[in-house]
């Protein structure tokens, strides 16, 4: 498989390449509004409340669970992706969004990667309009037992447990979205913005390496990320792969859902 994070200039040339703009926002803006005002040729715009997450999910699942894997396919061939595509995803926030798509994808067998420096590296114009694809066939397949993690998985302190949510949330100081602050007992703080440059590129790998080692992370073997509702969790698992770190696993309700048990929260640091 390709590495999950590719620079604009080492993307195929050929028509098997797909575009995917995973603009999505938390502060009211809607992604959908901004593809429309331009995007790159030919990408489709993906939806992370529609096309990524399952809907109607009680809160205990947290805000995006992972959707059931007949409803990912259906939605995947109706925006034109097909089993043998290579997806290339890319938003304006250094691909901390696009990230989930990534995952989703790599997880179940297909070919996708990260737009290095996302919408703001891309050399030529933008466009707008819908690219018009066609539906495509795009196979159902199970999420995978070992690329998962469960909440009682997450909160045993005998694995590694990475947060990639902002300092601020993992310490409790802030919490704009969630019932309550803090994070999961004995988890560690590796913020997924941290692996990028001000224009929103990759660090160099071993820049990634060390952040994760500041940690105390120096393989994925073992390691479970979450974040606020397991989507920016997708961009540290995608950084440890790209660092050459191996792979970890995603707990999809992250503290969207434990947020909302009974366990306790912790925060220190």
């Amino acid at each position: 498989m390709i590495d999950p994070v590719l620079d604009p200039a080492d993307v195929p040339d050929h028509d098997r390449v797909v575009f995917a703009d995973v603009r999505y926002y938390l502060d009211g803006r809607r992604g959908r509004d901004a593809y429309d005002r331009g995007h790159l040729p030919g990408a489709v715009f993906v939806d992370v409340d529609r096309d990524l997450a399952a809907r109607g999910a009680p809160p205990t699942e947290g805000r995006h669970p992972l959707p059931d894997p007949g409803e990912f396919a259906a939605r995947m061939s109706a925006l034109g992706v097909g089993d043998e595509d290579l997806v290339i995803a890319y938003d304006d926030s250094g691909g901390v969004m696009a990230a989930r798509l990534v995952w989703m994808l790599r997880a179940t067998g297909h070919e996708a990667a990260l737009l290095n420096g996302g919408l703001a590296a891309y050399p030529g114009n933008l466009v707008t309009g819908s690219p018009g694809r066609t539906p495509a066939v795009f196979s159902a397949r199970p999420w995978p037992a070992d690329r998962l993690a469960t909440i009682d998985e997450a909160a045993d302190r005998a694995n590694t447990v990475v947060d990639a949510r902002a300092p601020e949330r993992f310490r409790g100081e802030s919490e704009p979205i969630d019932p309550r602050a803090g994070h999961i007992p004995g988890a560690r703080n590796v913020p997924c913005r941290d692996h990028l440059t001000e224009d929103g590129a990759f660090k160099p790998a071993d820049e990634v390496r060390r952040n994760f080692a500041s940690a105390g992370v120096t393989t994925g073997e073992g390691v479970i990320s979450y974040c606020g509702s397991g989507v920016t969790a997708c961009h540290n698992l995608l950084a440890l792969e790209h660092a050459g770190l191996g792979v970890g696993r995603l707990y999809p309700g992250s503290w969207s859902a434990y947020s909302n048990t009974g366990r306790p929260a912790a925060t220190d640091d």
